[in-house]
């Protein structure tokens, strides 16, 4: 299973891989993972590789092969949807961070009805999920990570424990009882 996950710098792109990746070990799965952080601490773009299966033996996914993208915002949806097969999915995230430049009049961002074009021309199957929307309910915009966790859960194979003992072993222990909140809200909306 090839899965690119994709966003901002401070969304919880790499909690989000963590977690995968540690489900993914728990039941005995090979996996590998590689990080790619930008300018992630200036709001840049920051990816990460996540593959598991019974022997995997790189932790680069290459453009084309991805079975699953997951975006935390539109925008980078956008950026990496390439990334994605022929029957890959993709799961993002309708919230909207624009990056610096259009924040500084730099340059104008495409707008949502744009945007959503470019995904569907080259997403075979693109699932919108309003993760930062559920996780702003939930009284906490930082869990949109773990709330998109939960809906890609709908989407793999993985047992369900082995996400919740991948938030209870990950997550410092304060935040645990909101995460695995986040973990099922994400589940729901992608149910």
């Amino acid at each position: 299973m090839n899965v690119l996950i994709c966003g901002v710098g401070g969304q919880g792109v790499i909690l989000f891989s963590d977690l995968l990746s540690s489900a993914a070990l728990s039941v005995g799965l090979d996996v590998k993972k590689s990080e790619v952080h930008g300018m992630a601490q200036r709001g840049g773009s920051v990816n990460t590789h996540v593959r598991f299966g019974p022997k995997v033996h790189s932790p680069l996914i290459e453009v084309g092969t991805a079975d699953l993208v997951v975006a935390f915002e539109m925008l980078e949806a956008v950026r990496y949807v390439h990334f994605l097969s022929e029957t890959g999915r993709l799961l993002y995230d309708t919230y909207r961070l624009d990056p610096l430049p259009v924040k500084l009049g730099m340059v104008e961002r495409p707008d949502d009805d744009e945007l959503e074009s470019r995904i569907r021309a080259r997403a075979a199957e693109a699932l919108e999920v309003n993760a930062f929307g559920k996780a702003v309910e939930l009284g906490n915009q930082r869990v949109q990570n773990v709330v998109m966790l939960g809906a890609v859960s709908r989407h793999l194979e993985l047992p369900k424990r082995a996400y919740l003992q991948a938030i209870r072993n990950n997550v410092k222990k304060k935040y645990v009882d909101l995460n695995l909140m986040a973990f099922e809200a994400g589940a729901e909306l992608a149910g």
